[in-house]
């Protein structure tokens, strides 16, 4: 830390980070944890992308649209995860205040892009489902790429509020972020400014992107529900809903955690329940994510079985 102009304050140029717990053997024990988890994860969506490019079968947008969100998890994951771990060897685990301000925002940016793209992903299904004929012209390659610049530059503006308040924030004093990460709550709790303004508007923006990207969906799926249900065929049912599950089962793991930190009232707030909370959704749910779809999507276990015949059988 260096000091600043008048004397008695100094100025933070470094954070520490305390991580989940100081108990060395829980460390050890949470360290080959997230690694595995973390590994799953990369490989889980890396494999996911790779199959959705190579397979001519799932040249469809909503595939366009779940290789994004492949890519989004492993940002997503990759803007923590690699610092954690590193904070599980390490007795003193520092990060640089350019570091903790490039971290807030990459964490936010991604998060932002998920919302919006399992939003999208609900619209889709919506299309695909309540106007079928009407498909190929609302959800055109121009049109999904419109909707994907949307998610993009909604997490930029979010990105960008974020890490314009950490620069507006003056750290004068204890440095110690009670976190795995450089999350805003800890950041806020450590300046020494008065942040009302930033805090109100950045509070906003993530209120308003989640809002927004739930109505969607709640919206989408409504209307969902209702056309399966008119459907006279059984079979139509079941092949509607199975269409449908992967997505609703990552929605509620994704968001369910998200306004649960975001939601919650600041007299029931916990530090160590935020990271708990904050390690599910930030490391493990992108893990989950390629494990659900491949698992309830029949046409995406039918690219694969294809692809490893055609590797096997070449």
């Amino acid at each position: 830390m260096d000091f600043m102009d008048d004397g008695n304050l100094t100025a933070v140029t470094e954070f520490i980070l305390l991580g989940l717990t100081d108990d060395p053997v829980l460390r050890v024990i949470l360290f080959i944890i997230i690694l595995c988890i973390y590994l799953v994860t990369l490989s889980g969506n890396l494999s996911t992308i790779l199959l959705i490019r190579v397979s001519p079968r799932l040249y469809h947008p909503m595939y366009f649209f779940l290789s994004h969100l492949a890519s989004t998890d492993i940002g997503y994951s990759s803007s923590v995860t690699p610092n954690m771990l590193v904070n599980f060897l390490v007795k003193r685990n520092t990060i640089s205040y350019l570091g903790c301000a490039i971290q807030l925002g990459s964490a936010v940016f991604f998060g932002t892009v998920e919302c919006i793209l399992l939003a999208v992903m609900a619209y889709d299904r919506f299309v695909a489902i309540c106007s079928p004929l009407l498909y190929s012209t609302k959800m055109s390659t121009q049109v999904c790429d419109q909707l994907l610049i949307v998610a993009y530059i909604g997490g930029f503006l979010n990105a960008s509020f974020y890490t314009f308040s950490f620069f507006s924030f003056v750290f004068c004093g204890p440095n110690r972020i009670n976190h795995f990460f450089c999350d805003f709550t800890p950041l806020v709790e450590l300046s020494c400014s008065d942040n009302s303004v930033s805090i109100v508007f950045d509070t906003m923006s993530v209120g308003i992107a989640i809002m927004v990207t739930v109505f969607v969906i709640a919206v989408s799926y409504t209307y969902i529900l209702i056309t399966i249900l008119k459907m006279r065929s059984t079979e139509g049912r079941q092949k509607a809903f199975s269409t449908c599950t992967s997505h609703l089962t990552a929605v509620t793991l994704f968001y369910g955690t998200t306004i649960f930190i975001y939601v919650m009232p600041k007299s029931s707030y916990s530090t160590d329940q935020n990271k708990v909370v904050s390690v599910f959704y930030m490391v493990v749910v992108p893990m989950l994510n390629p494990i659900i779809y491949s698992l309830r999507n029949n046409e995406i276990k039918g690219a694969l079985k294809t692809q490893l015949g055609r590797k096997i059988f070449s």
